[in-house]
């Protein structure tokens, strides 16, 4: 019989049937708690349900609670008959079994951990203080407390994972609650996170902190001691927490009005020391791949050699500082979890994923999180028949490489965006720069400039920042925005800039490509276009831009391979509209002038398309005797630039003299006829 709830029910959510996954699996309608059925297995049946954002394989479901069991599909169907008496009412079925899979529908539902998971992907960061403190008071104890099953590693091995998220998903919250809460309550929830999270160096900081702030020195001297030794028992350096108990007991015993900011980095250092603070750089750490394939498979599978690949891979783009695989190796021997090892290693963000070996089929899933927000940025899941499984490997680390980056610059260029520029560090300018670069107009163009400047004024190494600039003149030039030659010169000059501060980086090698196709200098540009992509075989621009110096004097068909590989790399490029451009260009020269304008179109329908983009467009379908869609680009290259023709498209490009004529007999047709 159901029984009346002792929890508080959300007001918002009483009519409805409420699911608690939080503490131990709690079901509600009414207000009245329902009375579960005995077997653990319907629980864990409809809790993993619950979460599923897809409806699920029956062969999934029967492999993840059923060890060797006599009849699973028949288990499965009493499992699903419990689960129907439980949540089914009259018109309403929540138990969907279509074809072999089975889904859970609980829309009209309110269920606690949807209810945070949905928080954190809108972003936890832009939610009120009260609305926080309502999240936090959701946390009563682990995901499905005491609901673990013997003989059923693989539902274990889920409800670790999930777990694990969800643990960082309160902490996250905790440490958004610590900026905005009251003295009473800050140090409540620091203890919670502290308990949450005993190595994230953050915590211990900001409790250090308070201590000073409210002159609890032997407090703090105490939790100093103890939290050295569990450093130290794990290996772990604590240097940078005991800088911060100097830093905050010195500004403590000052009176409130005399204290002043400082970072720990200079405690200790001379007055009139100039102290250089390293540059700061995007930090990730790549996590082993949990290998939830049905028979237990030793260190060193497949989900180790994926997780291997995809950290040499970022290494080599040289655009994100990339923890070693020893330190992500020996944390994941200890069972620690993704986010868990995000905040111990304090980075930016954190990849973690599983690998699924079942009938001849390799599932992957892979997702990047914010460590700080727990917020998934990026999330993906990879099936393959298991034909060649070095193939299916390098295919697969070449898609997950190329997204992690392409995520991680887009995230980084919006934050850079919303931030003051007075109170930007390099990392930041540059990617406010970028910002700016991607919106292909003049006067943005000249924002990008500004702080590609900006950036390399605080941090005269920055190789990307140099290559940005290169970028910023190449457009100038390219676009005829400014005096042709200067700013040629200026893009050559910048590049070998990049070069100098980092001859690594694929950035400045394409840089240096782009800066020697605008002089003329094909052959040398393919070089150094080739090398960028042989440091980094994910550096999408890199082949992007030899389909673009290939697609006008070299060999037409390795620039369609060139782009379609960029496509595959990043599909959402800001450069898209270019890569499809290059395609099209490339069909031209092969007299396949019908997909050459569909291709160019598709160019042209890009929102950062500019008027060159609109030009290929406009003659490739010229070509296919397409001539009043060919007048209706031209019309609207003409709404900005009225003068623009022919003259200028070939300017701007540099076609071998049968592409050149190709292109002239576009217009020709569209002035003629």
């Amino acid at each position: 019989m159901p029984v009346e709830s002792e929890r508080p029910i959300p007001t918002d959510a009483a009519a409805l049937l409420q699911v608690r996954l939080l503490g131990p699996l709690t079901i509600s309608r009414g207000g009245v708690v329902l009375a579960l059925p005995a077997s653990r297995k319907v629980q864990a049946l409809f809790a993993y349900l619950a979460l599923a954002p897809h409806p699920v394989a029956r062969s999934r479901l029967c492999d993840l609670l059923w060890d060797v069991p006599n009849d699973p599909r028949g288990e499965l169907r009493w499992c699903l008959s419990k689960i129907r008496s439980l949540v089914d009412e009259p018109g309403r079925h929540r138990v969907d079994t279509q074809a072999d899979t089975v889904r859970l529908d609980l829309a009209d539902c309110w269920v606690d951990a949807i209810d945070i998971a949905r928080a954190h992907h809108d972003g936890i960061d832009t939610l009120a203080p009260d609305r926080l403190r309502m999240l936090a008071a959701s946390f009563e104890g682990e995901l499905l407390d005491s609901l673990e099953i013997d003989r059923s590693p693989a539902f274990c091995g889920w409800l670790t994972a999930h777990r694990r998220r969800f643990r960082s998903f309160h902490v996250a919250v905790l440490e958004h609650l610590v900026r905005s809460a009251s003295d009473d309550e800050v140090l409540g929830y620091l203890e919670k996170w502290l308990e949450l999270a005993p190595f994230d160096r953050r915590v211990h900081e900001l409790l250090l902190n308070r201590l000073a702030e409210r002159g609890q020195f032997r407090e703090g001297e105490e939790h100093l001691a103890a939290t050295a030794r569990l450093f130290e028992a794990e290996g772990l350096d604590c240097a940078p927490i005991r800088a911060t108990w100097r830093l905050a007991k010195a500004q403590g015993d000052r009176p409130p009005g005399a204290r002043v900011a400082a970072s720990p980095a200079l405690i200790g250092a001379a007055p009139d020391a100039i102290v250089t603070l390293a540059p700061r750089r995007a930090s990730i750490a790549v996590m082993p791949f949990a290998d939830g394939s049905p028979a237990e498979r030793a260190r060193g599978g497949v989900a180790d050699a994926l997780a291997h690949d995809v950290i040499t891979r970022l290494a080599k783009l040289r655009s994100l500082f990339v923890i070693a695989q020893g330190t992500v190796f020996t944390l994941h021997e200890r069972r620690v979890g993704p986010e868990e090892a995000g905040r111990m290693l304090d980075v930016d963000y954190v990849v973690g994923g599983s690998v699924w070996r079942h009938d001849k089929r390799l599932t992957v899933t892979v997702d990047l999180t914010e460590t700080r927000t727990a917020r998934i940025v990026w999330a993906e899941s990879f099936d393959h028949k298991l034909d060649d499984a070095f193939f299916i490997l390098d295919e697969i680390g070449n898609r997950i490489v190329a997204s992690i980056a392409s995520e991680i610059e887009m995230t980084e260029r919006n934050r850079a965006i919303l931030r003051p520029p007075n109170s930007l560090d390099a990392w930041e300018a540059h990617h406010r720069g970028l910002w700016h670069m991607y919106r292909f107009n003049k006067t943005d163009n000249d924002l990008a400039q500004h702080f590609f400047k900006m950036a390399l004024r605080l941090d005269p190494t920055f190789a990307r920042a140099y290559a940005g600039l290169s970028f910023a003149h190449f457009q100038n030039a390219f676009q005829d925005w400014e005096q042709r030659e200067p700013e040629i010169d200026r893009a050559f000059e910048a590049a070998g800039q990049s070069l100098i501060a980092d001859d690594r980086d694929p950035a400045a090698h394409w840089a240096m490509g782009r800066a020697l196709w605008l002089r003329g200098r094909h052959n040398q540009s393919v070089v150094e276009l080739e090398q960028a992509v042989d440091l980094s075989p994910n550096f999408a621009q890199g082949h992007y831009t030899l389909a673009f110096v290939h697609s006008q004097d070299g060999d037409p068909r390795a620039a369609i391979g060139f782009s379609d590989h960029s496509r595959q790399l990043s599909p959402f490029d800001p450069l898209l509209f270019g890569m499809l451009g290059a395609r099209a260009m490339a069909l031209v020269r092969l007299g396949r002038f019908e997909e050459a304008a569909d291709w160019a179109i598709r160019a042209a329908a890009r929102p950062n398309a500019h008027a060159q983009i609109l030009a290929i467009a406009t003659y490739s379908l010229a070509l296919a005797g397409r001539l009043d869609e060919a007048r209706g680009y031209l019309a609207t290259i003409h709404k900005t630039l009225p003068r623009y023709g022919i003259g200028d498209f070939l300017t701007a490009m540099q076609f071998s003299s049968e592409g050149e004529q190709l292109f002239r007999e576009g217009a020709r047709r569209i002035e003629t006829n």
